[in-house]
């Protein structure tokens, strides 16, 4: 008598009938994941990082800067109110009321060739004339007058 040779049983211990198909489909299935996770995963652990090259540090250029020293004047006899107007920086300042003549002066100091905006608002309270006037380096650039009682405003 022989040696009984081994052969593999036809189903699993389940009783369930084994195939070479589910193991093929078992592979691919890891061999999918392993190719998407290679690409979807940081490669700072492939190796040392490339030198990148350093530039040098930036400078701003200067800018030419230019002062021009501006005057708000109000006059008239009976005073303003609600004086509003644009001061140093373009600072929006306010006055509830005041007494005429009156006046605001300040420098505004921006880069050269940049148009300055200039602004003044009050209320005349009335009766007779308020006028206003704004000076910067010394020239009268705006000014204006209302006889009837209201808000106005002069501006450059």
């Amino acid at each position: 008598m022989g040696v009984p040779t081994a052969t593999r049983p036809d189903r699993d211990c389940a009783g369930r009938a084994k195939s070479a198909g589910s193991v093929v489909v078992v592979l691919g299935v890891l061999a999918a994941a392993f190719f998407v996770t290679s690409y979807v995963v940081p490669r700072s652990g492939r190796g040392p990082a490339k030198a990148v090259p350093v530039a040098a540090p930036v400078v701003p250029a200067a800018v030419a800067t230019v002062s021009h020293s501006v005057v708000y004047e109000l006059l008239g006899a009976h005073g303003a109110s609600n004086v509003t107007y644009a001061g140093a920086g373009s600072e929006l300042k306010q006055e509830a009321a005041v007494t005429t003549p009156w006046s605001a002066a300040f420098t505004q100091v921006g880069p050269v060739g940049r148009t300055e905006f200039y602004s003044i608002a009050a209320r005349n309270p009335g009766p007779g004339p308020l006028r206003c006037r704004i000076v910067v380096d010394g020239v009268v650039v705006a000014e204006k007058t209302m006889a009837e009682p209201g808000l106005f405003s002069c501006a450059v």
